[in-house]
């Protein structure tokens, strides 16, 4: 019996079976629209979203920006995180190679030579004399388990899976950090879009206090209006500290992301007008999903490796036999070391049948069935989360774009409000109380449009990270540093 099991290669334990994908056609309870609201300026233009459309592997692209381009490319090269994910791929492949030898006869030569002296005594003849002798040994072994009921093999199976895992977690690592990059270059750009807008409110701010202080000197406006306006000048000029420090600091993560001090040079900068919103969004069909996140793979790798445990406890509760041999020479005399005579050899087997352990190795066994439905429930939690990590994306950019038509609205009328407002506190029309107002309006819808156009352009890039990226079109010319998985 042992012989059949041994010739067709039967392991015990279930075989894996991969995890079936979910059963829908959407992501979102009510279909979203085709095609995005459209808005004037930066950031404004209306995106289509196109079902089962493929991603491209180097997604960001798609931005048109050769700065993000080469930061990210540098980032590729340079990057101790994906340099750490890279060596923990490496370390899981040589443990599989490692254990692989396990499927040969272990095969080792053995040579000694000792110098002995042995009493009669130990014979039970005490009146020997004592013997003195030198022993000259060397050998050839051969050792070999069977793997009748296939536990070396289900410890194999985990073993590639704990390698798919690590690959895939590379891939995770490969796409967190090209997707840092992209928005945190975004949140740069913002800031600086900011930043310009502050500094144009403060000098529009200066020109009417002087204003108002000109007026003042003639009688035409109160002491408390001159106050009132500096405070609001001072107000203004509060807010660029903190942006400008959001702004280095920014810049200081952007150059760690790219695998460089932070007070090293040659970052590029980057601004909304330099990035192009991607007009085509790819969506992946649901059923496609699953085999397109690493996070979904990763956790796939860990559900096969658990089930492989189950293999390896189970065999562990069945015999184990060894064969054995060994051949070889042994002397006391080392010129005559293989000479005629001297041959000594041997043939072996062993059988180890585990008959009672106090409950231990069923304990075992059914450990890794709870490890089994562990990992089980964690696949269909990191699942759940990957969809509605989708479906949060297509709402958001679906939202995105009308919130930025409100504000580009919103600013166009505060603007015109303000130009209005102005000429008429010239002209003694209105009070200098709805011309602060016209300024503060103007001033935060200023704020909140340039907030709306970056928005857009990080959940853009948040749409690729939740898709899975594209990894799986990545050649070897696309990359410099992860390895395309499949």
């Amino acid at each position: 019996m042992f012989v059949v099991a041994a010739i067709t290669g039967c392991a015990v334990g279930p075989d894996f079976l991969r995890p079936a994908p979910p059963k829908t056609d959407h992501y979102t309870p009510t279909p979203i629209s085709q095609e995005t609201a459209a808005a004037p300026g930066i950031g404004g233009t209306a995106q289509r979203f196109v079902s089962g459309q493929d991603i491209p592997a180097q997604w960001w692209t798609l931005f048109h920006s050769e700065a993000l381009d080469q930061l990210i490319r540098q980032a590729l090269t340079n990057s101790p995180t994906l340099e750490a994910a890279q060596a923990t791929l490496r370390e899981a492949q040589e443990n599989l190679r490692a254990e692989e030898g396990v499927l040969f006869p272990a095969v080792d030569a053995n040579a000694s030579g000792t110098r002995q002296r042995f009493s009669g005594a130990a014979f039970g003849e005490p009146n020997l004399p004592n013997s003195l002798f030198n022993l000259y040994n060397a050998s050839v072994s051969v050792s070999y388990g069977l793997d009748i009921f296939g536990g070396t093999r289900r410890e194999l199976e985990a073993l590639r899976s704990q390698v798919d895992y690590q690959s895939f977690q590379l891939e995770g690592t490969y796409l967190a950090l090209t997707t840092n990059i992209a928005t945190t270059a975004v949140k740069e750009a913002s800031l600086r879009a900011q930043i310009d807008a502050t500094g144009d409110i403060i000098t529009a701010q200066e020109k009417q206090l002087d204003m108002v202080e000109q007026q003042f000197n003639v009688g035409g406006a109160s002491r408390p209006d001159v106050l009132t306006q500096r405070t609001q000048l001072a107000q203004t000029r509060a807010t660029l500290p903190p942006l400008e420090k959001n702004l280095a600091q920014t810049r200081h993560q952007l150059a760690v992301y790219a695998g460089n001090l932070p007070s090293d040079g040659g970052l590029p900068e980057f601004r909304l007008e330099s990035l192009q919103l991607p007009q085509d969004l790819p969506i992946t069909l649901p059923s496609q999903l699953v085999r397109q996140r690493p996070d979904i793979r990763a956790s796939e790798a860990l559900l096969h490796q658990a089930n492989a445990q189950i293999g390896v406890a189970t065999a562990n509760l069945y015999p184990q036999i060894t064969l054995s041999g060994s051949y070889g020479s042994e002397t006391t005399e080392f010129n005559n070391l293989f000479g005629s005579g001297t041959g000594v050899w041997s043939l072996g087997t062993s059988l180890l049948q585990p008959i009672f352990r106090g409950g231990q190795l069923t304990a075992q066994r059914r450990a890794a069935i709870a490890a089994h439905d562990e990992a089980a429930a964690q696949y269909r939690e990191t699942v759940l989360q990957a969809f509605q990590n989708v479906a949060d994306t297509l709402r958001a950019l679906e939202m995105d774009a009308k919130t930025l038509q409100a504000q580009a609205d919103a600013e166009s009328l505060a603007r015109e409000t303000l130009d209005l407002t102005q000429k008429q506190f010239q002209l003694g029309a209105v009070s200098y109380l709805s011309l602060l107002n016209a300024q503060r309006q103007y001033q935060q819808t200023r704020i909140n449009l340039v907030q709306a156009q970056a928005v857009r352009y990080a959940d853009t890039a948040a749409l690729f990270q939740a898709l899975g990226g594209g990894w799986w079109n990545r050649t070897v010319a696309d990359t410099t540093s992860a390895g395309k998985t499949n």
